[in-house]
């Protein structure tokens, strides 16, 4: 089971919550929301690793990830505005590696909630980061 904890109060934001539930998701192997929150034409751009483009392609890179659990996801911000979003925080393996993340992500519009391109920024981290806000 994966134990979440999340800072920011997504409130009346329905984008805001989304991000929430989609990072989640992502933290729980979750691949058919995954799969179903994004466009059929999504860019996922893993910084420095590489880019996937298609929702093909990303439905099987989320296959090839789908045996790493996290343990732990701690989403410290969450942001939306018009047809953008981010979200930032770690996630705690199951192996006990730890990984500090920000994503980016462009909606299809700006009431839509379909993910057109992700930008993801992942790092492995010695330690366990909380950052107190």
């Amino acid at each position: 089971m994966t134990k979440i904890i999340s800072s920011p109060s997504c409130g009346n934001s329905p984008k805001m919550e989304f991000l929430k539930e989609f990072n989640i998701a992502f933290a729980k192997g979750d691949v058919n929301f995954l799969i179903e929150s994004v466009t059929d034409d999504i860019v996922w751009n893993i910084v420095g690793d590489k880019q996937i483009k298609g929702k093909v392609d990303f439905a099987g890179e989320l296959e090839k990830m789908k045996g790493y659990k996290a343990s732990e996801l701690v989403l410290d911000q969450i942001l939306s505005h018009g047809k953008e979003g981010a979200a930032n925080g770690t996630m705690k393996m199951e192996d006990g590696k730890i990984y500090a993340f920000s994503d980016f992500y462009r909606f299809k519009g700006a009431k839509g909630v379909k993910i057109q391109s992700i930008s993801s920024y992942i790092i492995e981290v010695a330690g366990f980061i909380k950052v107190n806000s």
